[in-house]
């Protein structure tokens, strides 16, 4: 597949398959992400892998417990990726408050992207989750209280015929400007 047709073929996928998920194309999604650049290369991530009962419905609970109307389809997935922001190298923390950016948000962002199209070549259906009960998940993981959780990404085969709509984006001309605003 062509990169072009991989990023045509990613879409959030919302209805799974009852299907496993084979724990070498997840190390695969892992290793894609672990090569994602990052701003000093300070790779402010860790990855927590979530595919064993009772823990994976917990978790995927706490993606929609505050409201009911979403996220209710991590419960078909038998995979979720909870990403877990880590403090950026000293250097890039200081350049961070400088220049009033949040990094390591940037840098979790591409390398959930990373993980989603190598997923997408594998057959794998993903979906990016930024809506969750973050205090219930840290105490289901035991994830330290002094870090923070950036996304939670649900994976697992898309039900047969998971319709590939056109993906509806602003027109180029809508979103492209050349030498000023």
């Amino acid at each position: 597949m062509t990169f072009n047709e991989l990023i045509i073929s990613r879409q959030s996928v919302r209805r799974y398959a009852g299907t496993t998920v084979e724990p070498e194309k997840i190390n695969q999604c892992l290793e894609a992400a672990r090569l994602a650049p990052s701003a000093s290369n300070s790779q402010p991530w860790k990855f927590i892998v979530v595919d064993q009962e009772p823990l994976r419905t917990e978790v995927s609970k706490a993606t929609f417990s505050d409201i009911k109307l979403i996220n209710k389809y991590t419960l078909q997935a038998p995979v979720l990726i909870v990403i877990v922001v880590e403090k950026a190298k000293l250097f890039t923390r200081l350049a961070m408050r400088l220049k009033r950016k949040d990094w390591p948000l940037i840098d979790i962002g591409i390398a959930a992207e990373h993980f989603c199209l190598q997923a997408t070549e594998l057959g794998l259906g993903t979906c990016l989750i930024g809506w969750f009960v973050e205090d219930k998940i840290q105490k289901l993981l035991q994830i330290p209280s002094d870090k923070s959780i950036g996304l939670v990404i649900s994976v697992g085969y898309a039900v047969e015929g998971y319709p590939l709509r056109m993906k509806i984006r602003k027109p180029i001309e809508e979103i492209v400007r050349y030498n000023r605003y």
